[in-house]
């Protein structure tokens, strides 16, 4: 599965000089926030793929309208090809506004979560605006990263965080990081990774048409 990952700034590639080829083979986009709704609803109207999104935290005109043609996944688990996506958008609060949390009211929304991650099996990518706590995130109180997210990731051990915020253009920020068994991915502007979807089991075998089994009827001779 080719994903697109998105936030906080809108790709001139994919927006100022867009032309549909350019998400030819991408089969899912994954919006962390952060980015014009107006923008989100371009990419959804131009490929098959699904487009989900969390909000960031400067994405109040979402409540007015939000991006149409595209599918919000905060605060629970999608599924798309046997791949589980569970969305937390917002980030730490550092003002009056939404999308804005304290570190115990993430506490409360990732508990909530995770109740229905461990409904479904476990979860192969979690989709934040904000960044994880230690992990690539920002000293400074409007950047800084959650704590409770360190846990989530101990517990559920999902292949990929993918979250953005923290623009790289704010210093010398890796793209991508290792926390435990998770890669964690910034997505600022946009990034393309895949994952290996898991495989269908097998079919059943079809008996042919000619071969159904009728019941035999038995008639006793007087």
């Amino acid at each position: 599965m080719k994903i697109l990952a998105i936030s906080d700034v809108e790709s001139k590639y994919l927006w100022d000089y867009f032309q549909p080829e350019k998400l030819e083979g991408v089969d899912l986009i994954l919006s962390c926030g952060d980015l014009k709704a107006s923008y989100l609803t371009l990419l959804a109207t131009f490929t098959h793929a699904p487009l989900l999104y969390v909000h960031g935290n400067h994405d109040t005109d979402y409540q007015r309208r939000p991006p149409e043609g595209c599918t919000c996944i905060e605060d629970t688990v999608y599924e798309e090809n046997g791949v589980r996506i569970a969305g937390l958008g917002g980030s730490v609060r550092y003002k009056p506004g939404p999308f804005q949390y304290t570190q115990r009211e993430m506490e409360r929304r990732v508990a909530r979560l995770s109740s229905k991650i461990r409904r479904m099996g476990g979860v192969d990518i979690i989709v934040a605006h904000a960044p994880v706590r230690g992990c690539n995130d920002g000293e400074d109180p409007a950047h800084m990263g959650f704590d409770c997210f360190n846990a989530m990731l101990g517990q559920f051990q999902p292949k990929y965080f993918v979250h953005g915020h923290v623009h790289l253009n704010y210093g010398r920020i890796p793209r991508c990081a290792q926390c435990g068994e998770t890669q964690v991915i910034n997505a600022y502007e946009r990034y393309t990774f895949e994952l290996e979807t898991p495989e269908a089991p097998p079919a059943p075998p079809q008996r042919p048409f000619g071969s159904l089994l009728v019941p035999k009827l038995f008639w006793k001779s007087k």
